[in-house]
């Protein structure tokens, strides 16, 4: 299954937070709301009517708001209505990296507040772990990304996006035993971009899978011999 904000297409963004400062979670404010807060998950009936007049394609792409100018006004209020909103998390932490900072006007929170509001919302998230994996990669804090995505991973080991993204954080370390266990796991499980094999193959690490062992008992394949 792929997400509508297309997360197997997520790769490392090249610009980091300029001034990177991370704010006690304690500082992050109470979850409680007016409206909501819903699972993203499993209220995305209830949160149609949010997303219509908050959260349209000009939105998501950074390009302008919808109920305002303020494109972090529409996305704040979604993510207090949803704090797990995938793709208005992702949102946000683009929106960061677009204006090279933390604090963005219009925004209720820091970034990094938005993404340990939503993982304190949801802690069983794979994908809100796998966000805030990718903040931390592009504020240059890859043990960080590593334990997040790492505990994504143990949320939901079969998820090819979580496999892609880990090995690209261990890439980031030169833990190239671990990357390129986390490649064959991504692509194993259908992952279609070749970035992280070609950064292998660049770091002179890329090996191919070995062939799956056949099933103990398995009869083994015989080919056919021609008749004289």
């Amino acid at each position: 299954m792929t997400f509508c904000i297309q997360f197997n297409r997520l790769v490392l963004l090249a610009t980091f937070f300029a001034g990177h400062a991370v704010a006690a979670s304690g500082g992050c404010g109470s979850l409680a709301n007016g409206v909501g807060p819903w699972d993203y998950r499993t209220g995305k009936d209830k949160l149609a009517i949010v997303e219509k007049y908050h959260f349209d394609s000009g939105v998501e792409t950074l390009a302008r708001g919808v109920s305002s100018t303020n494109i972090a006004g529409d996305i704040d209020y979604v993510l207090r209505a949803s704090p797990n909103h995938h793709r208005a998390l992702m949102a946000m932490m683009k929106l960061g990296l677009r204006n090279k900072s933390e604090r963005i006007r219009g925004a209720g929170h820091s970034v990094y507040c938005y993404m340990e509001r939503a993982e304190r919302f949801q802690p069983d998230d794979a994908m809100v772990k796998v966000i805030f994996g990718l903040y931390y990669l592009n504020a240059g804090k890859s043990d960080e990304a590593i334990e997040k995505l790492e505990e994504a991973r143990g949320l939901d080991s079969s998820n090819a996006n979580v496999n892609y993204n880990l090995g690209l954080a261990y890439l980031r370390v030169r833990n190239y035993d671990k990357a390129l266990e986390s490649a064959h796991a991504a692509y194993r499980l259908g992952f279609p971009l070749p970035g992280l094999r070609r950064q292998l193959e660049q770091a002179g690490r890329w090996k191919a899978p070995a062939p799956e062992a056949s099933p103990a008992g398995a009869e083994p394949e015989l080919e056919a011999q021609e008749k004289n």
